[in-house]
């Protein structure tokens, strides 16, 4: 934990004590981004042009814009788990805890679990607009590589229904 502020290593044992498989603090410098992940998006996402947290949607910010944005951040910690909907429990949790604290800025991402199907699919608005938040990889986020350098677990599943997926989220903090 030598290069961060002691409230990292708070945040990593409040996301392990809420569920959290795991949790790591990042300096940003330890984000890739890498816009091929919109591609990814483009082709292969239900949620393409759909839920709100989805980058085709109008008036959402470029992946340029998102990653200058995100590199005015200094350090953040990531969330593993196997299950989406605990990751985003947490992300979103520790979020507001930052924001209490004095950290503004505070921001969560998480693939968006908040409901059984997105209202965004049949072309209703978001039920739960103040916590949506944009997946890694739609704002151009090298889930993979980002994860795979700070140690953590992630694979490609040749089976999504039979094997374990590893889930993150991320709080970036100050």
């Amino acid at each position: 934990m030598a290069n961060f502020p002691a409230y990292a290593q708070e945040m990593v044992e409040k996301a392990l004590a809420m569920g959290a498989v795991s949790c790591v603090p990042f300096h940003i410098s330890d984000i890739c981004f890498d816009s091929r992940t919109l591609l990814k998006c483009m082709y292969g996402c239900t949620d393409w042009g759909k839920g709100l947290t989805c980058p085709s949607r109008p008036h959402n910010p470029s992946l340029a814009e998102y990653k200058e944005m995100l590199s005015r951040y200094t350090w953040g910690v990531i969330i593993g788990g196997h299950n989406k909907h605990i990751t985003q429990k947490v992300s979103f949790a520790l979020e507001g805890e930052a924001f209490g604290k004095g950290y503004y800025f505070a921001f969560s991402m998480s693939d968006c679990g908040l409901c059984k199907e997105c209202a965004g699919h049949t072309g209703g608005e978001c039920r739960h607009v103040r916590q949506a938040r944009p997946a890694f990889h739609s704002v151009g986020i090298d889930v993979f590589k980002t994860v795979q350098q700070l140690g953590l677990p992630i694979n490609t599943l040749i089976d999504p229904d039979t094997e374990e997926q590893n889930w993150y989220a991320a709080v970036f903090v100050e």
